[in-house]
């Protein structure tokens, strides 16, 4: 067996990873029945589905993707960012929350996180509004809610759309109403580590019939039969137009099929998700050297990450040297995220470091900490149990 870099043997025998999906017989039951059916794609399944998680969020409209990225390109498109308009999102969070504005030939600006939630500060949006602000991408950070209306109050009658990126935040309530309801636009994620899976996936909830169609056409290369969009009326049944240029974005049947499936076991995804994190935060506040995120009152949240700062004015090491002290005794850390315009990519674009302090000082100490339903009581105190040691170790 290995040494850990402290010496003797790690906590673990195996590495705990950060996340995890969680597939069960009734999952793999569903999607090979669909595999056997005759439409493995655009068949009766992926509207199911968009119905259950517009029902669940409280949305009229759900559209389903390939891909969260591919649903927030297509809210991007629906809500009529160009060339020349300004978005507003956070550094913190992955590549794709500004790419999508980028697909529309637009410009990412970043505003500066709260140094105590991780989430976009609404005072730094403030900041950043200006003529040629077309829309706002808030990001509910580890699936803490960002604060919708003081976003909504800071842009009301200013026709800036609100298209919140709730990768990370299905299940979440802010001020009791369950995120997806209450922005313009709202995405989820569906990848496997988020709260449920469809493997790939994503979807676009809203109340606003305009945006509906519009998400509806763009993922279908632009194309509608929708008779009431058509510009040649009674041709035939068969009949189709292209109305734009739009792109292959379709979630196939067997992908809703477990997304189905997925969300007959969502509540008790989310009640596990919160009995860990409330291990967690039991543990953590009593161990110097680490800060907790804190959650704002307003936000019920369903934790996708579980992300830990170091305070590193306390350790004799940086970030890098717990990191690869976690990793050898098989606590599978992670980082989330390198702030988005320290890319080669946006570096190239003209953007530059120290645009967002705050948020690069949480970059350089956060460590996302493993969290997934099938964890064991066992592997959870595995994980309390390694930082401690390493913490303590390191502290000065």
């Amino acid at each position: 067996m290995k040494l850990a870099i402290l010496g003797g043997v790690p906590i673990r025998n195996e590495l705990l990873p950060y996340a995890k999906q969680y597939i069960d017989n009734k999952d793999c039951f569903v999607v090979n029945e669909v595999l056997k059916s005759d439409f493995l794609t655009t068949g009766p399944k992926v509207k199911e589905f968009e119905e259950i998680i517009a029902n669940y969020v409280g949305a009229k409209y759900a559209v389903a993707f390939s891909n969260g990225t591919a649903a927030l390109h297509g809210a991007c498109y629906a809500a009529g960012i160009g060339t020349g308009d300004e978005v507003i999102t956070t550094p913190i969070t992955f590549a794709a929350s500004a790419n999508c504005v980028l697909y529309m030939g637009a410009t990412p600006i970043f505003a500066d996180i709260d140094e105590e939630t991780f989430n976009i500060d609404v005072a730094e949006i403030e900041k950043k509004v200006t003529n040629k602000t077309k829309a706002i991408i808030p990001v509910d950070y580890t699936g803490q809610a960002v604060d919708i209306d003081a976003i909504k109050d800071l842009v009301k009658g200013k026709g800036i759309v609100i298209i919140e990126d709730g990768a990370h935040s299905l299940g979440t309530k802010y001020k009791g109403a369950r995120v997806g309801s209450l922005a313009d636009m709202t995405m989820f994620s569906f990848h496997p580590v988020k709260t449920i899976t469809t493997g790939e996936g994503g979807i676009i909830t809203t109340n606003n019939e305009e945006y509906y169609r519009k998400l509806i056409y763009f993922r279908s290369h632009g194309i509608t039969r929708d008779i009431d969009q058509l510009e040649n009326k009674d041709v035939g049944d068969w009949y189709y137009e292209q109305l734009d240029l739009g792109f292959n974005y379709r979630m196939t049947d067997f992908q809703a099929s477990l997304g189905i499936s997925q969300m007959k076991k969502i509540d008790w995804f989310i009640e596990r998700r919160k009995e860990i994190v409330a291990r967690y935060n039991e543990a953590f506040k009593e161990l110097d050297g680490v800060i907790l995120q804190k959650n704002a009152d307003f936000s019920d949240t369903v934790n996708h990450l579980y992300v830990l700062k170091l305070d590193l004015d306390k350790l004799r090491v940086d970030r890098k040297e717990i990191f690869n002290a976690l990793i050898a005794e098989n606590i599978g850390v992670h980082v989330h995220y390198i702030p988005v315009y320290w890319h080669p990519y946006y570096q190239k674009l003209g953007y530059r470091k120290k645009l967002c302090l705050k948020g690069e000082e949480l970059y350089n100490a956060i460590l996302t900490v493993p969290l997934f339903p099938a964890m064991k009581d066992e592997d959870v105190e595995d994980v309390i149990n390694g930082f401690y040691k390493i913490i303590n170790y390191y502290r000065k």
